[in-house]
């Protein structure tokens, strides 16, 4: 049944890479792959094929004569997984509703005005650095959803816009590797005292500067990049007049989105309340701002929260919760490891791949291109459990530099990512052969820069 479920996932996985050529979107193999995968879960664990492992470690089995609580430990892992994935749904739910918000209220067009260069190579090492400092400050995620809907608005050719776009998913996830806030998988460490945000900064900065300004400097010599940009007003007459509400939207909406890790940080409760709690205040300031002088009732719905809800591209939120989904049933399988002990089949994974290659350098750089592959979440939260090094070990920090930077090697290796492929449509194939080759030799470039600098300065 194990075989099964594997099966599953790989059928899955090449359904969701030939989108195009199925025309299909991406979240209907996501779905049927998540779901499914939990049904033959579910049915092979209820006829005792199957055992099932939590995040504690506890093993529930229908072998074990207690069929009842077996049961129970069954629904709750499930409980756990689907609040977990919850948790970064709602998150993405509501980042994307307050960067419409903005949108609504022309707030991006501030930013852009701001912009005035046309040539491709200034605007493209201008996108990176809002994109590697804004995904430091906020989250890569959220940087990358403002960023992306800038860039609809500076470039109006798509078949550039999806190279900015894609060179913005590697300034961000770059950006978001040597902060605390920045990504997932680094604020996990950092929950979880295995890196302090002052040792993750110092020891990240350097590697994850090079990761993304490697990239950008191969980059710039591509054609895609040479010459001017048509910017879209040169084709389109925006009636984008600035708005009575534009600026305090724009600066409400951000500040909004930055007060999400201050709200963690001063209530100790998950990142999605702190979003919510921010949705909440920005929509009610919406509806009480005035976008245009004796605006009449009737135009009042164009610049709504209602409609900004409907402008979100929800197809690409039931995707991530797609994959989410069958990585959380590839995380609920016991196994048997080497030392006896039941762990869950990612950890076993891992596990075996360490035993295969002795030198940990190496171990955490495949963990990096895992991570694309799958999800760096669980690969991190692997990690967690497979190793005691000690707090800001050297260590660490490579695995939260690799698998914050190593989900560049594919699009949906990382929620930025993601988040990029469903507002642009890009397909996984076409950043597979332009992008992916250029995001692995940043990553490298800042692997081999991080293990130089640990072996002279620190050692």
């Amino acid at each position: 049944m194990i075989a099964l479920l594997i099966t599953i996932f790989i059928i899955g996985y090449l359904a969701i890479t030939l989108e195009h050529p199925l025309k299909l979107d991406k979240a209907v193999p996501a779905l049927i792959m998540g779901t499914s995968m939990w049904a033959v879960l579910g049915i092979a664990f209820h006829q005792g094929w199957i055992d099932i492992i939590n995040e504690e470690g506890e093993v529930f089995s229908m072998l074990n004569g207690n069929k009842d609580a077996a049961h129970n430990g069954f629904e709750h892992n499930l409980i756990v997984h689907f609040s977990k994935i919850g948790e970064i749904l709602f998150f993405l739910i509501g980042a994307m509703t307050i960067v419409e918000i903005i949108d609504l209220h022309r707030g991006f067009g501030i930013i852009k005005k701001a912009i005035t260069t046309n040539n491709k190579k200034r605007l493209l090492w201008t996108l990176g650095i809002l994109a590697f400092v804004l995904s430091a400050i906020i989250d890569n995620l959220t940087a990358t959803i403002i960023l992306i809907t800038l860039l609809k608005k500076l470039l109006a050719r798509r078949k550039y816009r999806l190279w900015f776009a894609a060179m913005i998913i590697i300034a961000a996830n770059s950006g978001g590797a040597w902060s605390p806030i920045g990504d997932v998988t680094t604020t996990m460490l950092w929950i979880g005292g295995k890196v302090s945000s002052i040792g993750l900064s110092e020891h990240l900065i350097v590697p994850s500067i090079v990761c993304f300004i490697v990239p950008f400097f191969i980059a710039i010599r591509l054609k895609p990049f040479r010459g001017s940009a048509m910017r879209k007003e040169m084709i389109i007459n925006e009636e984008a007049e600035r708005l009575l509400s534009s600026k305090t939207m724009l600066y409400v909406g951000l500040a909004g989105i930055a007060f999400v890790p201050v709200f963690k940080i001063a209530t100790g409760l998950p990142p999605y309340l702190g979003m919510m709690f921010s949705l909440g205040v920005i929509w009610l300031v919406s509806e009480y701002i005035k976008p245009e002088k004796n605006m009449k009732r009737d135009r009042r719905h164009l610049y709504s929260t209602h409609k900004a809800l409907s402008n979100i591209e929800f197809s690409g939120i039931l995707f991530f919760m797609g994959i989410l989904l069958a990585v959380g049933v590839l995380e609920s399988i016991a196994i048997n490891s080497s030392t006896g002990t039941s762990i869950n089949a990612l950890r076993y994974v891992a596990e075996a791949i360490s035993n295969e290659i002795p030198n940990m350098d190496i171990v955490v750089i495949l963990i990096g291109v895992l991570s694309s592959i799958i999800d760096n979440v669980p690969m991190v939260a692997a990690t967690m459990g497979m190793y005691d090094y000690p707090a800001d070990h050297p260590m660490w920090h490579f695995i939260a530099y690799s698998a914050g930077t190593g989900g560049n090697l594919l699009i949906i290796g990382s929620a930025a990512g993601v988040a990029a492929m469903g507002m642009e449509k890009i397909d996984f194939l076409w950043y597979l052969k332009k992008i992916t080759w250029l995001a692995f030799i940043g990553f490298i470039a800042g692997a081999l820069i991080f293990i130089l600098i640990e072996n002279n300065f620190y050692s």
